[in-house]
């Protein structure tokens, strides 16, 4: 029987920090896949007429489509990658309000929720774990003071 060995206290940090920018990553993939998703496949004033048939101002499509480019972005880089994970979970909330009624699974007509969900909690562990490795710009802003 081989033996477990426990990773050293230094290799834990580097192995988040890894994880956690593997996390962001996927994260900015998404939120500017589902950018270029609106401006390219549906365009803006589809994805507006999309939001309005949901009960979701059309304007927002024009607000909504900038925040998930650059905030995808500036995940990809790091660029105070905690709180913009933080202050882009209001576009998942919508999505999950559209989705909701659908039921759980995401192949449901019209798509279910559980996708929109993953993508909250995924975005708040990274706000509460931190913006990970390889990050350029990192702010201690916005993060509760019992994780700072």
């Amino acid at each position: 029987m081989a033996a477990v060995i426990a990773p050293t206290q230094a290799a834990v940090p580097a192995a988040s920090g890894l994880g956690l920018a593997l996390l962001r990553t996927a994260l900015a993939a998404m939120w500017i896949s589902h950018a270029l998703l609106k401006l390219l496949v549906f365009t803006l004033p589809g994805t507006a007429l999309f939001f309005e048939a949901h009960g979701i101002p059309g304007g927002l499509a024009y607000i909504v489509f900038p925040l998930e480019i650059f905030g995808g972005v500036a995940l990809l880089f790091g660029v105070y990658a905690r709180q913009v994970a933080l202050a882009l979970i209001p576009i998942l909330l919508g999505a999950l309000a559209v989705h909701l009624p659908n039921g759980w699974v995401f192949t449901a007509t019209g798509g279910g929720w559980e996708y929109p969900m993953f993508l909250i909690v995924a975005s708040l562990v990274l706000w509460l774990s931190g913006d990970g490795a390889f990050a350029l710009r990192r702010s201690e802003a916005f993060v509760p003071r019992a994780i700072r």
